[in-house]
């Protein structure tokens, strides 16, 4: 793959959305038409080489183009947003919708993602080496259609209301989460489809499931306050990662005649 790096110049700013950091948008172009692209900070337009430097070679397409992050952008929004192909690297933190809407190629982030990253994901690999804030993998505000599909994974901790109203894919988080994981997954779904994963390694405070309809959530620490719209229906061992766990399994939300399993 060609790589593209932008590093951070230290130029001021208050909040960056850079929708136009993606293999996408980079693929084809020149270094210098890449530096010319427009960011917005609020209403105001200004070109991406104001913010950062820019070497590398750009690829004919998006497949073949990588985009690396050299340094923290907590207040650069959108990164990744829509992509469909290619590798994006960020050796820091990101801020909100990095990876929204993607459908295909791969985001690595080597620090933590702020709120509503991977929102409605079709496709692709999203890896947060950090934490990872609320509404991961989540609908758009006012939506009911939230991530199709692709494969989420936060090696620390993640916020509230991960996986809403989740159709496919998998979300995994190796440490905790906070409450409302998989709240109204697979409302938007056949009543054939199987709807998404999620699998938590650490604990929650409660209310995991909450009004899903279809899907299955794992949750491999302990739940404070469970659901009472859950059915226990006997115990199952599992296999996750290579290790096997014994599992009690749950169905419901039968508050909205749920046809969900939940795993604790």
């Amino acid at each position: 793959m060609e790589k593209v790096t932008l590093t951070p110049n230290g130029e001021k700013f208050l909040v960056l959305e850079a929708d136009v950091i993606t293999p996408d948008v980079f693929a084809g172009k020149t270094l210098e038409e890449i530096a010319e692209l427009k960011v917005w900070e609020g209403n105001t337009t200004w070109p991406l080489g104001k913010f950062f430097d820019i070497k590398g070679t750009t690829a004919a397409t998006a497949a073949e183009q990588a985009i690396v992050i050299n340094g923290s952008c907590p207040r650069v929004k959108y990164i990744g947003s829509k992509m469909t192909a290619g590798a994006i690297l960020v050796k820091g933190d990101v801020d909100m919708y990095c990876g929204a809407w993607m459908k295909g190629g791969d985001i690595i982030v080597k620090g933590n993602c702020d709120a509503f990253c991977g929102i409605q994901m079709e496709g692709g690999n999203f890896i947060v080496e950090g934490n990872a804030g609320n509404y991961l993998g989540a609908s758009y505000r006012g939506d009911w259609r939230g991530m199709k599909g692709g494969n989420i994974v936060v090696s620390g901790n993640a916020g509230c209301d991960i996986g809403e109203y989740m159709m496919g894919g998998t979300i995994t988080v190796k440490g905790d989460v906070d409450i409302n994981a998989g709240i109204h997954a697979g409302r938007a779904i056949g009543p054939k489809d199987a709807g998404g994963k999620i699998v938590i390694y650490g604990n929650s405070p409660g209310r995991v499931g909450a009004q899903m309809v279809r899907g299955n959530i794992y949750v491999l620490g302990n739940i404070e306050c469970m659901m009472p719209g859950f059915a226990t229906k006997g115990t199952q061992e599992l296999e996750i990662d290579g290790k096997k766990y014994a599992f009690n399994v749950l169905t419901g939300d039968r508050a909205e005649g749920g046809k969900g399993t939940l795993y604790v």
